[in-house]
Order: C-alpha cells, then sequence, then structure tokens
C-alpha cells in the first residue's frame, strides 16, 4: 500500500489545479518525447554522409505563396528559405501559443497569485541572470559575445518529458514550479529577442503592425469571438513585422495578448440552453431516437442550439491555446528541432567542446542555470518572500535546478539569431554543439539526481492530480 504524505487540514482543503493546467503538463511532457526523436534523427542524417548534403540543401530552397507580384513569405524583397519559414512563420505560432499560456497564467493559472508564482519567478530572474553573466564572462572580447542570451532559456517540453520519466514519484508542485519558471524563461526570452535581435528598423511597418494591434486589443475590448478575426489580422501583423526589423515571433506573442479570455456565455447561461435544446428531445418518441437516421429539421436545429452553446460557453482563448498545443508540440516544435538540430560533427575538432562559444554555453546551462534557480529559491525561502513547493526539500529543488539547465528549443532560435550571417556558420555549428552538450549533460545529471532525491514509487500526495 502506497504511503500517504499529508499535512494538517490537506484533506480539508485539497490543492486543485486547474483542468487546462494538467493538461498543458501532460502534452508538454508527451510532445518532450516526439522533440527528442526530432532530434537524435536530425543528428544521424546530418552525419550519413550519403545523404547530409540533401539534408542540409533541402533547407535552402525558397517558399512562395503568391498572389501577382506579392509574396506573402518575403522577407526583404526576397523570397524566404524552408528554413527562415520555419524559423520566422512557424516558430511565431509557437510565440504566439506561448502568449496565449503566459496570458491564461496570468489570469487564472500560477501566475495569477504574486503568493504561488513568487518563487518561480525569483528562481526564473536568476536561472537567466546567472548564466548570461558566466557566459559574458567567458566571452569577454570575442566575436561571439552576442550570444549570451542563448544559455538563459529551459526547455519546457523537454524538461517536463524527462520529468514524466519518473511518474508519480514526482510531486505535481515541483512540476508547477518547473512549468512556471520555464514560463517566466520564455517572458525573459521574448524580452531579449525583442530587444538585442532587431534590426534595420522600419517606422512605417511598426506603425501600420501597432494600428492593427490595436484594432485587435479592441476587438477583444468587445469581445469579437471569431477566431478567424485573430488570425486574419495577426497574419498581417507578422508580416508588417517581418520587414519591420523587429523579429516576427513577437507579433505572435503580442496577438496573443489580444485574444479575449471572456466566453459570451457564463457556465450556468450555457447549462440552461443546452438543457432548453435536449428538453426538446423527450417529447420525441424513444423508438425513433433509438434509430440511427437523418435528422430532421427540429432535430438540427436543436443540435446546433447546442453546437452554438458550447462554442460560446469556451473562451477564444481558451480554443485556441487547446487547438494549437498539438500542432505546436507534434509538429511545430519537431520540425524545429529537425531542421536546426543537424550538426556536422566528423571534421569537428573534440576538444572544440571545451573552448570557444561551446564551452560559454555548456558553463551557461549546465552551471549557470543551476547556480542561478538553485541560490535565488534558497533566497526566497530563507528571507520569507516565498514558500517551498508542496511535498519537496532542498534536495528535490536543487535537482530541478539542474534540470533547468535543459534549453534547447528557444536557445537554437537565438543562436540562429545571433550567428544567422553566412560569415558565422561556423559559429552558429558550435553553438548548436554547447546547446546540446550542455542540455543532454543537464538531463542525466538531472535524471540521476531526481531518481536518488524522490520519493519511491506509490506515494500519494493529495494534490488532487488525480482528478479528471
Amino acid at each position: 500500500m502506497g504511503k500517504t504524505i499529508a499535512t494538517d487540514g490537506e484533506e480539508k482543503r485539497p490543492h486543485r489545479v486547474f483542468y487546462a493546467a494538467r493538461q498543458s503538463l501532460k502534452r508538454h511532457a508527451s510532445g518532450g518525447n516526439v522533440l527528442i526523436l526530432a532530434t537524435v534523427l536530425a543528428l544521424i542524417v546530418a552525419n550519413i554522409s550519403a545523404i547530409n548534403q540533401y539534408y542540409f540543401n533541402f533547407w535552402n530552397q525558397p517558399i512562395h505563396l503568391q498572389l501577382g507580384e506579392f509574396n506573402l513569405f518575403s522577407h526583404g524583397g526576397r523570397p524566404m528559405t524552408l528554413l527562415e519559414f520555419i524559423n520566422d512563420a512557424l516558430m511565431a505560432v509557437f510565440f504566439f501559443s506561448i502568449g496565449l499560456e503566459i496570458k491564461r497564467e496570468v489570469l487564472v493559472g500560477e501566475l495569477s497569485s504574486i503568493r504561488k508564482a513568487l518563487l518561480p519567478i525569483i528562481a526564473a530572474i536568476g536561472g537567466m541572470i546567472i548564466p548570461a553573466v558566466l557566459y559574458l564572462v567567458l566571452s569577454r572580447g570575442t566575436d561571439y559575445s552576442n550570444g549570451f542570451a542563448i544559455p538563459m532559456s529551459t526547455d519546457i517540453a523537454f524538461s517536463l518529458g524527462i520529468l514524466a520519466l519518473l511518474g508519480s514519484r514526482v510531486p505535481l508542485s515541483l512540476k508547477i514550479f518547473l512549468t512556471t519558471l520555464a514560463v517566466v524563461d520564455d517572458i525573459g526570452g521574448i524580452i531579449m529577442i525583442a530587444a538585442f535581435y532587431s534590426t534595420h528598423i522600419d517606422y512605417m511597418f511598426i506603425l501600420y503592425g501597432l494600428i492593427l494591434l490595436v484594432v485587435l486589443f479592441f476587438g477583444g475590448h468587445f469581445q469579437i469571438q471569431s477566431k478567424a478575426f485573430y488570425f486574419v489580422v495577426g497574419g498581417v501583423v507578422w508580416f508588417l513585422f517581418l520587414n519591420s526589423g523587429i523579429h516576427p515571433t513577437i507579433a505572435g506573442v503580442l496577438v496573443a495578448f489580444a485574444v479575449p479570455a471572456t466566453p459570451v456565455y457564463a457556465p450556468k447561461k450555457y447549462v440552461k440552453k443546452i438543457r432548453s435544446a435536449i428538453s426538446n428531445f423527450r417529447a420525441e418518441d424513444d423508438e425513433v431516437l433509438s434509430k440511427r437516421t437523418i435528422l430532421n429539421k427540429d432535430q438540427m436545429d436543436w443540435l446546433k442550439q447546442v453546437e452554438s452553446a458550447s462554442d460560446k460557453v469556451i473562451s477564444p482563448l481558451q480554443d485556441l491555446e487547446d487547438t494549437l498545443h498539438p500542432v505546436v508540440n507534434y509538429f511545430i516544435i519537431p520540425l524545429f528541432a529537425f531542421a536546426n538540430a543537424g550538426i556536422f560533427l566528423l571534421d569537428m575538432d573534440p576538444a572544440t567542446i571545451v573552448e570557444g562559444v561551446s564551452l560559454a554555453i555548456i558553463v551557461g546551462l549546465f552551471i549557470g542555470k543551476f547556480a542561478g534557480i538553485f541560490c535565488f529559491s534558497w533566497l526566497a525561502v530563507k528571507f520569507g518572500l516565498a514558500p517551498m513547493p508542496e511535498h519537496t526539500n532542498w534536495k528535490m529543488l536543487a535537482s530541478i535546478a539542474v534540470l533547468g539547465g535543459v534549453g534547447f528549443t528557444v536557445s537554437l532560435f537565438i543562436s540562429n539569431l545571433s550567428f544567422g550571417s553566412a560569415d558565422a556558420a561556423d559559429l552558429l555549428n558550435h553553438a548548436k554543439l554547447g546547446i546540446v552538450v550542455g542540455s543532454l549533460l543537464s538531463g542525466i545529471v538531472a535524471s540521476i539526481a531526481l531518481h536518488k532525491t524522490l520519493p519511491p514509487a506509490g506515494v500519494n500526495y493529495h494534490d488532487g492530480s488525480d482528478e479528471d
């Protein structure tokens, strides 16, 4: 029989987690497995001499979505390559999804209460500052010092995927701590991209984009529920940002903040509507209802009322977030990893792993993230600013701090922004190598540490995680 861990009064007030948050944890964890597979596959294909040229050349193909002379996928007057389309267009959808998640967390999730959110927020700040400082120290006076933001991020899919391997041994509060920390990390990454990776600013494009953003925010304020409205106008904002010099992924986040989080119907009104519609079927003959047959006009109308009411009780924000999660986790992020993680290793000197930009990133991810997350968390708890996550101890939190060094997706993304020019191709390859090695090292060490520090299987935490 499993051991029960509980605190006084906990059974009266069980810790409940929003259904959407629990679903998000499950999606990120399973999506992490697909991400790992895509990364390994990219590394294998990139190092098979018979096919690797096809792999590298494939991503340089130009793409067009053209109407007359206008190409939607153009950047600076030239067609985007497939790699640019993945990194600048599909990743804008990824950041749009992050923006929706951030808005939900601020409104009703872990970021809605400063008391609940303070520890992971402080930990995330430390986990961004220390890696950046270590990187800058190691890269001072070099041509790769502008990559200081690369080791600042924690990959939520990878890290939760590793936690998922440990199953029920992981307290839900620890998963929520890591998820919230990664969300705050994403906010930091977005700020870094906006502040340091925008060039050749065209202010007219920015002005047009901001005008459309105001239109979107007014649409959200007046409860325009049409998801097509936010996608179409948001797509135009993306194009304007793409050609303005501000990185287009920022458009995805800003558009997400405009999507309304309030549904048309409150649940009580929704229940009343569907009860009214369903009650019409009670007058129908049971024998007629039991047959699989074509519906008559009245039956169609009643069921359409149920369908319409169901659409109006879920807010556009939650609906879009739920719809995009599978697309992002099982298509966009794995495709991004497959396109960007391919590193040709056969002509690399193994010594380069422990020097230059690779070393700076590895130190930032493996040592910097651990030191920043753990030390800032320790200070926050010791000074009484925030409580420890329930059912955890310092050894568990230290293990999670190591896991924070698994910085993959956003780190790869920022490395492309830092060293994306043709003359920095060698730096980019070594940066990617540092990201892979640093993330792998953090993941392996964290897995071993968590295996040793977590309680045995069968522990029941009374945290509501088993509720549907």
